[in-house]
């Protein structure tokens, strides 16, 4: 029963977060709405019992993709006249297009109990998604990290070009 409260939680907060990122015109308040929702995934994945992917949720997104873009964040020019406004315009599409997803997923799990069950029965642990991570996805995880020292290194360039403005 609880286990179930805290799934919905999660998930509810997950999606709220998703929205206000998109809705929020400081990208300070983006960022944080970011982190509330990978937090709350994060939650759910830990309540599903896959807690190998809760714990990356958390370590790689939060604590290291999450700091980089902060700190991205606090180099910009938070004077800009921009951000000024606290909502984007986007806010009445954006909850629009929520109420009508909100539908549509409630409209399939309707649908949803009608279904036979998984036949699916084999337990994921941590041994069995070391083996298929180390033998199948170890090239895409390697290309995310020059991916990354791409970024770093394409940020550094672009703040040196810029030195000779004060900001």
């Amino acid at each position: 029963m609880i286990e179930t409260a805290l799934t919905y939680f999660f998930t509810v907060a997950a999606v709220l977060g998703g929205m206000l990122m998109l809705v929020a015109r400081h990208p300070m308040r983006a960022a944080l709405a970011l982190v509330c929702s990978m937090l709350s995934l994060a939650g759910v994945y830990a309540m599903l019992g896959v807690h190998v992917i809760a714990v990356f949720q958390v370590l790689i997104y939060v604590g290291a993709v999450m700091i980089f873009m902060v700190y991205t964040i606090m180099l910009l020019d938070v004077r800009d006249p921009s951000f000024t406004r606290r909502w984007s315009g986007l806010l009445v599409p954006g909850v629009l297009g929520a109420g009508a997803l909100s539908a549509v997923i409630a409209w399939a799990l309707r649908d949803a109990g009608d279904a036979p069950a998984s036949a699916s029965t084999e337990a994921f642990g941590v041994q069995s998604f070391a083996v298929t991570f180390l033998e199948e996805y170890w090239l895409y995880f390697e290309l995310s990290s020059v991916l990354l020292v791409a970024a770093v290194i394409a940020a550094i360039a672009a703040l040196r070009a810029g030195g000779g403005r004060d900001g």
